[in-house]
């Protein structure tokens, strides 16, 4: 049986770097680390942020059992001492972080660790996983949520990635503003609503279209959603209203020219007295054809392989650094990386959000200060102290601080095109 430990999901060389510490001695040394992105990659106005609840889980599992030792000890990862740290470590320190669901910006630190440098370090792999998927995820959803307006969406990507990064991006995309999933173990783990109908193998399954449809309106009622596109979609449109009546819940085209077909179909919808009935399309949508589909009389949009990968940006260039170490004589001092093209700052900061007057954001304040600058509101919260959990919240705080954190953008920040991070990063 799998061990439920996420102590493993790291990388070898956090755990030599522990066996060389705990022999320097230097392993007990209290550090400050840093999650941040030096850019937005691909072009993007700002970033979201999601996947802190998963972080918080991963923490409360970092445990190394006895399968977690054997297997370490069999390959000889690391030595005896070390395998003695490793069987009573526990996280003790402090995680500090973004909230789900908020934006965040080039140097913007979404999340902070304090605790000794063996610690700390050994988190950084399982930190960067979850954060790197989930915050590039939860960014291309809201792109889409953004160019769909009023009209929802419903994450259907789980067939086009990885079973558990399936789970994960349904969730991100949740706290992103999308209103659904089709993947149940996001809705038995998170509670993300799922929704699904049939797909085109079930009309193929039975002698005739009319059939198949007669099948699904006994099974799930006259509001169910048919979808028309397996032979020819006016034929489909008029035996699904046939069946149905008026009262249809939705018809669902997935393939060919979305916004020609929209139009037809809505006319023909309208013609056959079914006026109430929704269109929804799916078929490799992205945040641009959503866009392009806005003047077409759609209802509601359904994406799957663009989600799950990012929509071609599948991580959020999230880096882990070290930017607070205590030296041999107990007092701590900022350290940073000089190395070209990848520069680190040194010291333990805090951010900010300034607005203006009307309430929009005109600058990402990071801060080594520990002062509150005037008119701008804290943007990092308790998430662990003295390694206990204290920041857990549910997801529709996250959806609500999406919402709030989007609207607080200027218009610049929805254009599509690539281009430079909506806010600058300032810092003091």
């Amino acid at each position: 049986m799998m061990s439920m430990s996420s102590a493993l999901l790291t990388d070898h060389y956090e755990l030599t770097m522990v066996q060389a510490a705990l022999r320097s001695g230097a392993a007990s040394r209290r550090t400050v680390f840093e999650v941040f992105a030096r850019q937005l990659p691909g072009g993007r106005r700002y970033g979201v942020v999601a996947g802190t609840g998963r972080v918080l889980e991963a923490l409360e599992a970092f445990r190394f059992g006895d399968e977690e030792l054997a297997f370490l000890r069999d390959n000889q990862v690391v030595d005896a001492p070390t395998l003695d740290f490793l069987a009573g470590y526990r996280f003790s320190g402090d995680l500090y972080g973004y909230r789900e669901g908020e934006c965040y910006f080039p140097g913007s630190p979404i999340m902070t660790v304090e605790g000794t440098f063996a610690e700390a370090v050994l988190l950084e792999t399982v930190i960067l996983s979850i954060l790197n998927h989930d915050c590039a995820i939860a960014t291309a959803a809201s792109r889409m949520v953004r160019a769909a307006g009023t009209r929802p969406l419903v994450e259907m990507g789980s067939r086009r990635t990885h079973e558990a990064a399936a789970v994960a991006a349904a969730r991100a995309a949740y706290v992103s503003g999308f209103a659904s999933t089709s993947n149940l173990m996001a809705r038995h783990r998170y509670g993300v609503p799922t929704t699904g109908t049939a797909a085109h193998a079930f009309t193929l399954l039975h002698d005739s279209e009319r059939q198949a449809f007669r099948a699904q309106l006994d099974s799930l009622g006259e509001r169910t959603t048919l979808l028309v596109d397996t032979y020819d979609v006016a034929e489909a449109v008029r035996t699904g209203v046939e069946l149905a009546g008026p009262d249809l819940g939705a018809v669902r085209l997935d393939s060919g020219d979305l916004a020609e077909a929209a139009h037809a179909v809505r006319a023909q919808l309208d013609a056959l007295g079914a006026g109430k009935t929704r269109i929804l399309v799916t078929s490799d949508l992205d945040e641009y054809t959503i866009a392009a589909l806005s003047a077409a009389p759609v209802d509601a949009y359904g994406v799957g392989t663009s989600l799950v990968t990012g929509s071609g940006v599948p991580t959020a260039a999230l880096v882990y650094k070290l930017v607070v170490r205590e030296d041999a004589d107990g007092i701590m001092q900022p350290v940073a990386k000089r190395s070209v093209g990848k520069p680190s700052r040194g010291g333990r900061k805090e951010a900010f959000r300034q607005l203006d007057p009307a309430g929009t954001a005109v600058a990402e304040l990071v801060t080594v200060s520990g002062e509150r600058p005037e008119s701008a509101r804290p943007l990092q919260a308790e998430l662990v102290r003295g390694g206990e959990t204290v920041g857990r919240e549910g997801l529709e705080a996250a959806r609500l601080r999406h919402r709030e954190a989007v609207a607080e953008l200027p218009p610049e920040a929805h254009q599509l095109s690539r281009g430079y991070a909506a806010v600058p990063t300032v810092f003091d």
